[in-house]
């Protein structure tokens, strides 16, 4: 049965001496892997629309493990981000917690949307807050979002000063155990959580951003109780 859809490349693999395997996170399937035939070779029709971070309208034949892909047309190129580093990695970070949380065959549009704009925005601004921020907005969507306006622990509005997952969000002074929280990336992550995500992308990168950069890393990590590979290369 043939099907189409969009979707994002999030990882692939080489399969024999010219196929690869690609899996996509589409916007009606779910996540998705299938074989593209021959895309390794010099010739093949689309063997660069399919790499990481790709967005393509593509057509597949379903098959009973892996689909076949039988037609790629690109939607979004992504250019920005292919030719800078430091974009490309911080793309590939939301691409394998993507590959961590999406589940096969079982459509989540909202995830699918949720990767799409953070691509789109890191693509047209390559500022470093949109990672963290679609970390913590990915808790929010898996149910699990954090307290942020008072301790997790007592209720406390005052003297926030630590971020401990495990307990529920951020923590008073008496309360206070996991990670160090200063005022300036308690208030950015308020934005973050609060509906005001694009003014906290306007403003400037700041220490306050790097802070909630690692404390989103950490987070993600305790959620999926697995490392990120991809930190490393950032």
């Amino acid at each position: 049965m043939l099907y189409r859809d969009h979707g994002i490349v999030l990882r692939t693999y080489k399969l024999g001496e010219a196929d690869r395997i690609i899996t996509f996170v589409t916007e009606q399937h779910g996540k998705v892997r299938a074989v593209a035939k021959g895309v390794r070779k010099t010739a093949s029709r689309f063997g660069s629309r399919l790499e990481p971070t790709s967005h393509v309208a593509v057509q597949l034949y379903q098959g009973r493990e892996l689909d076949i892909v039988t037609q790629v047309e690109s939607v979004d190129h992504f250019r920005a981000i292919r030719e800078d580093l430091d974009r490309l990695t911080r793309a590939v970070s939301m691409l394998e917690v993507i590959d961590q949380l999406a589940q096969e065959r079982e459509p989540d549009g909202r995830l699918y949307q949720m990767l799409l704009g953070a691509l789109r925005t890191l693509d047209a601004s390559g500022k470093h807050l949109v990672v963290p921020a679609f970390f913590f907005k990915l808790l929010d969507h898996d149910g699990v979002r954090p307290v942020i306006d008072a301790c997790a622990a007592c209720g406390r509005t005052d003297e926030l000063v630590a971020f401990d997952l495990l307990e529920g969000g951020v923590l008073c002074r008496e309360h206070r155990r996991g990670v160090p929280l200063s005022p300036d990336a308690l208030a950015l992550l308020q934005e973050v959580l609060g509906g005001r995500l694009a003014v906290a992308l306007a403003a400037p990168d700041s220490p306050a951003v790097e802070e909630l950069d690692q404390l989103a890393t950490r987070t993600i990590e305790i959620h999926l109780e697995r490392r990120l590979k991809s930190v490393g290369l950032i």
